[in-house]
């Protein structure tokens, strides 16, 4: 196996951490593993994922693996759970209505927000001298309440330089991590920038603790080689180099998933679902090509500036929350949940507390549900800062079950418990999709047993009445077609393009061949490619009921593992010209703004800025002879068609390259 060069992929998602060995000469998998996802030591997860993988490869020689690469769910499932680190934002040259416009104080309730003099205009020149002193002091004032910074200035993809000034004051004064805008975002769209800035900075935290964990695990197993991670527009780049811009593996794992999906399908034309534990993704690949986002990765209520491969994303997996409304029937998302299922696996003791649960009369919507600690959070440093309230209510609970109605007494502890599993702080434990599909034997990975008495004890509550096995197989049977409805519709919205409703889709999730008089059928024309865990349980049905084909290719279950370990390296510089109609143009982007006497002087200027950069980004993050290639979109004056009548031009150029 020493003269084999391997290549190992991994995955970490929110129930599971997926890993492949993969000979990257004979392009074939070795061996592949499964392990629970420890939140709380992320290292624990990886390394059991990535042990058992090895322990299938005959012979294995940690000299002989090239490269270590990992995509990851989790950037994506914070946003859409609302999970976080607490940042602080700095708006410089922002009145009070743009700071209205961007709407963060309303999402992110008690962030520190301040605004600063300076910014600079459409040109990129100075508006105004950044306030130091007052940054500065304002800095070291709320350093001790968050985790790091963001920083957005006008027209800062113009001039970055007062970003740039203001993180060299933030550093210094709080050593805490700062995100500026410029760096993540090449459009001028101030508001969406401090969006995408302020979710980046709430996300260093988790992506730079899963660097560290499989940096540690491969110490431990003696491996020593590049380590990679997936971003979301399906390229690779070095963990360093995305360490403090986690944005970017926003949609990381779906786009992984849709790389390994083609090598494992061998298909290029097919819609391709992934479906985890938290969220649903679904995207095309026609002629073997995905489509990019061209206004940013959209993740749950957030259109990010980020670029990704053009996905839809919903709150929808195998573990998502049951909601139960008297009148309403069943909804589903958008959190996650433990699991009741996987958590008797676990913990046994919990079919203990189910029966305790069963037999009270009192406690409601509370009874089956269990509190505990991400798993693997012995072994992590404890949060420091909480409300009272919240720090009380942590320090009551480990990761033996905690029956909700314990610890969630009176309002104050339910605002308390639902705080802290938002902050990711806490898990909750609860009947879940994949429960009921253990009930119905269409799972049957985890405790049936445990699946059962929380089914009992939620139809119970929807109903009022214990049910008998006939009542309690179609409780199960609804949830799971909800499941199914909602997978059908992200299937057709993605296949149209654009969200639809009406009568005639509604039929079409619900299974239905007939409204009225018409026979009602939506067909997609290409493939369901599935991938993930959950996705035989369900997308079975999904075909069924749009009449197409569906592919599960062998080792679907990791293919986000797989496609991490396929990508290449890619990055992009986009730059602007400006004409002043004059005779002079306006170079902006990526440095200091210049003027040029002449189109064609601009435009070369252009492409050797561009060029430098992308190498350097390329390179600097892992790419081996990265290859150019740059693509100009032009806008010339009316009687023009040469670059004699330039009024404005954007380069964008691509660097792609081999990690290894």
């Amino acid at each position: 196996m020493a003269e084999t060069s391997l290549i190992i992929g991994i995955d970490t998602g929110g129930t599971y951490t997926d890993a492949v060995v993969i000979d990257a000469v004979g392009h074939r998998i070795l061996a592949s593993a499964k392990a629970i996802t420890t939140k709380g030591d992320l290292a624990i997860g990886v390394g059991d994922a990535l042990r058992m993988a090895i322990a299938g490869v005959a012979q294995f020689n940690p000299a002989a693996v090239s490269m270590v690469s990992v995509s990851t769910t989790l950037a994506t499932n914070a946003i859409v759970e609302g999970h976080g680190g607490n940042v602080a934002l700095a708006l410089i040259g922002f009145d009070v209505a743009m700071e209205q416009r961007s709407g963060l104080a309303e999402a992110f309730g008690a962030m520190p927000i301040q605004r600063f003099a300076g910014g600079h205009d459409h040109a990129g020149r100075e508006v105004a001298a950044l306030d130091e002193t007052y940054l500065r002091r304002w800095a070291a004032e709320v350093a001790q309440e968050v985790t790091g910074f963001a920083v957005v200035s006008c027209f800062a993809t113009r001039n970055g330089a007062h970003e740039l000034r203001a993180a060299d004051i933030i550093a210094a004064e709080t050593r805490r991590p700062v995100t500026l805008s410029h760096q993540l975002a090449d459009a001028l769209d101030a508001q969406r920038r401090a969006q995408t800035a302020v979710l980046n900075a709430r996300l260093v935290w988790r992506i730079s603790g899963l660097v560290e964990a499989v940096r540690s695990v491969m110490a431990e197993l003696k491996i020593s080689c590049s380590l990679m991670l997936m971003k979301g527009d399906g390229s690779l780049a070095s963990a360093d180099a995305v360490a403090q811009r986690p944005i970017e593996t926003v949609l990381s794992g779906p786009a992984a998933s849709l790389v390994g999906a083609q090598w494992l399908s061998g298909l290029d034309d097919f819609i391709m679902a992934d479906m985890g534990g938290t969220t649903t993704d679904v995207g095309l690949l026609m002629a073997g090509m995905p489509r990019i986002a061209s206004e940013g990765a959209e993740v749950g209520a957030w259109r990010t500036m980020v670029k990704a491969i053009d996905l839809k994303t919903i709150g929808l997996g195998g573990d998502s929350e049951v909601h139960l409304e008297t009148g309403k029937g069943v909804r589903l998302g958008p959190q996650r949940v433990v699991p009741i299922s996987l958590l008797a696996r676990r913990q046994p003791e919990v079919i203990a507390l189910l029966q305790a649960d069963l037999a009270t009369k009192s406690g409601g919507s509370l009874l089956g549900k269990f509190v505990v600690l991400p798993f693997g959070s012995r072994s992590s440093p404890k949060p420091v800062g909480l409300p009272v309230k919240e720090a009380e209510v942590l320090a009551r609970l480990s990761e033996i079950p905690m029956p909700l109605r314990f610890v969630a007494t009176g309002s104050a502890g339910l605002r308390a418990v639902a705080s802290l599993r938002k902050k990711g702080l806490i898990q909750l434990c609860a009947f879940s999709p994949s429960d009921a599909a253990h009930v119905l034997k269409l799972q049957n990975n985890w405790r049936i047993e445990a699946s059962v008495l929380a089914a009992q004890i939620a139809f119970r509550f929807n109903k009022m009445k214990l049910p008998d096995e006939a009542q309690l197989l179609g409780f199960c049977q609804s949830v799971w077609d909800v499941a199914v409805q909602g997978s059908t519709r992200i299937i057709l919205d993605s296949a149209f393009g654009e969200n639809l409703d009406g009568p005639l889709v509604d039929a079409v999730a619900r299974g239905q061949v007939q409204v009225g008089q018409v026979k009602v059928q939506l067909t997609p024309i290409i493939p369901i490619v599935a991938v993930g865990g959950p996705v035989k349980v369900y997308y079975g049905e999904v075909a069924r009921r749009l009449g197409c084909d569906v592919v599960f290719a062998p080792h679907h279950d990791v293919a986000n593992a797989v496609g991490a370990a396929c990508a290449l390296v890619a990055c992009t510089v986009s730059l602007r010209i400006d004409g002043d109609g004059n005779g002079g143009f306006l170079l902006t982007g990526h440095g200091t703004p210049e003027t040029f006497g002449s189109a064609a002087d601009a435009i070369a200027a252009a492409e050797k800025r561009a060029s430098t950069l992308a190498l350097a980004m390329a390179e600097a993050q892992g790419g081996k002879s990265p290859k150019l290639h740059h693509r100009w979109i032009k806008h010339h004056m009316p009687g023009f068609s040469d670059d004699a009548g330039l009024l404005t031009a954007e380069l964008h150029t691509h660097a792609r390259g081999r990690p290894v």
